[in-house]
């Protein structure tokens, strides 16, 4: 079957991607969409394999808008300068697009080597952009691994609402980044 005209996979997801958006990965049903959509549900068969195929399609699609966005804050800075900003923008994703970022999260099965690839994408970014360091193989990946954790960390805490204190986020942010780099900084100069 040919897709119905007028209604696209991107269109499918950036309306999938909305709907997770505003209730949360679980909110993405095949009725929800087709609602939003203005068709009715086994039209969406046309676009994705069921349910497990619409969440399968939403985390590539996260994790590409993810990667995409991180490659344009990246650009023609360097060093401390580009890591602060992916840092920013990892961060900047999950607050806006908290229902992507959920989908982009979600365990990938063997058979999703697009999803993987782009995964690694993100991944050998991060190490491209960490080179200035000269870390190990090894170190690097230890970096990389550190970092995601640090962003998804404070992501995931603020929000689930637990920065409670009266105290800007953004400068609690910035000042684990500045923490991260500096903490990088020291590693290189005890070797």
């Amino acid at each position: 079957m040919s897709p119905r005209p007028g209604i696209d996979r991107l269109q499918l997801l950036q309306s999938a991607a909305e709907l997770a958006d505003q209730g949360g990965l679980h909110a993405v049903t095949l009725a929800a969409l087709a609602g939003k959509l203005g068709v009715r549900s086994p039209s969406l068969y046309n676009h994705v394999d069921g349910l497990s195929g619409l969440h399968a399609a939403l985390t590539l699609h996260g994790l590409q808008t993810l990667h995409e966005q991180m490659l344009k804050a990246v650009a023609g800075r360097s060093g401390e300068d580009a890591l602060r900003f992916v840092c920013l923008t990892y961060v900047d994703f999950a607050r806006s697009h908290p229902g992507l970022y959920e989908a982009a999260l979600q365990p990938l099965r063997p058979d999703q080597q697009e999803t993987q690839r782009v995964g690694n994408q993100i991944v050998e970014l991060l190490l491209r952009i960490l080179t200035p360091y000269q870390l190990s193989e090894p170190e690097a990946l230890h970096t990389v691994r550190t970092l995601r954790s640090l962003c998804h960390g404070f992501s995931s805490l603020e929000r689930s609402g637990q920065f409670a204190l009266d105290l800007d986020l953004d400068d609690s942010l910035n000042f684990m980044i500045r923490i991260f780099i500096d903490g990088l900084h020291q590693q290189n100069s005890q070797r």
